[in-house]
């Protein structure tokens, strides 16, 4: 009897501290791997977000670069101030106030015909023969396209106006080939509507197909005066969209946009040199030979995570702003952190149309 309780006693097993020392491990690995998982997750996230950021502000600069190269396209330098128009630091009723700008030209359509004779009121012109056989659009393309009809520069009439065409007329020999026109409702270019010269003034003058095209940040999601849903405009509160407003058509290009800046240089004070002033906001007091005499614009896209980094702890480096808005051109930093991590492009671009006019050889 004593024998086999000896026996039962020395079997091998598991003391009661034993098994708390061990689960005791096995929960302070689990938490471990949890925290290491749970790390990597917020990084992974953080960076997903911060990499769409960046595409967004790309995506930004590209459209913006390319037709600020091309504004005027399709005028010459004698028509320049109505080609292109900023606004600075727009009060949209929030701590950021963006800059809009406004561009008017033939940006997206290679089209310029030579007027032979305007009727009265600059309702129809008619071109020469063969004239629409230059280009690959069939006449239908051209119905509805807002064109803008540019006087002879030696007319003394500085007046480009916009037109919408209405109906085209084309003999299938390519003869009595002309445009009927309607007014543009509703678009309002660069230096606002012009009254139309005389129509004698259009005669030996072009027509161009003509785009006017806006680039405004929405910081609210709520802009005044327009619909959500109705014409592009996505609104219903949803803010920080970059859109490209093309003859009255909303178009969003780029979401999470925090701030939008330009600044311009030109000869602004008529040198004979032609020496450029360097970069300046925009001015409402800049006269038409001024604005026609800007050759550079200087672009700040600044986007903003969605979401606070959940990856972050403690205080940034002095100085990075890395989590707080910095300031761009003549618009204030903010004045503490957020924890929504920045991403900031600059680019200046070049107008090209000034030097290299390819529409009116």
């Amino acid at each position: 009897m004593k024998a086999t309780t000896r026996l039962r006693r020395s079997r091998p097993g598991f003391t009661i501290l034993e098994l708390l020392i061990a689960s005791l491990i096995m929960v302070v690995v689990v938490i471990g791997a949890l925290s290491m998982y749970t790390k990597s997750h917020k990084t992974s996230a953080d960076q997903q977000q911060y990499v769409r950021l960046q595409q967004d502000v790309r995506a930004s600069l590209y459209f913006l670069s390319r037709d600020v190269r091309m504004a005027g396209a399709g005028l010459t330098s004698d028509f320049f101030s109505q080609a292109l128009e900023g606004t600075d630091n727009e009060n949209q009723g929030g701590e950021v106030q963006p800059d809009r700008l406004k561009l008017m030209g033939n940006i997206d359509e290679p089209f310029s015909l030579p007027v032979q004779n305007c009727g009265g009121n600059a309702t129809q012109v008619s071109f020469e023969d063969y004239s629409f056989e230059q280009y690959p659009y069939p006449d239908s393309y051209y119905v509805g396209k807002h064109v803008l009809l540019v006087p002879r520069p030696s007319s003394g009439c500085a007046n480009a106006i916009l037109r919408q065409v209405t109906q085209v007329i084309h003999n299938p020999g390519g003869t009595n080939e002309k445009f009927k026109f309607g007014a543009s409702q509703g678009i309002n270019p660069p230096g606002g509507t012009k009254p139309p010269c005389a129509a004698a003034d259009y005669d030996g003058g072009s027509v161009v197909l003509s785009q006017v095209r806006e680039y405004w940040l929405d910081t609210t999601g709520n802009a005044s005066g327009l619909t959500a849903g109705v014409n592009g405009y996505i609104g219903a509160g949803t803010a920080g969209v970059l859109y490209q407003t093309t003859n009255g058509v909303h178009y969003p290009i780029a979401q999470n946009i925090e701030n939008l800046q330009f600044r311009y240089n030109g000869n602004f004070d008529g040198d004979v040199n032609g020496t450029l002033d360097g970069f300046q906001d925009w001015s409402t007091a800049w006269t038409a030979e001024q604005i026609g005499r800007i050759r550079q614009v200087r672009i700040w896209a600044l986007g903003r995570t969605p979401a606070r980094f959940a990856s972050v702890s403690g205080t940034s480096a002095g100085g990075t702003y890395l989590y707080r808005r910095p300031a761009m051109a003549n618009s204030p930093a903010a004045t503490s952190d957020d924890w929504h991590k920045r991403f900031l492009l600059e680019s200046t671009s070049s107008i090209r149309n000034l030097s290299l006019d390819v529409y009116n050889k």
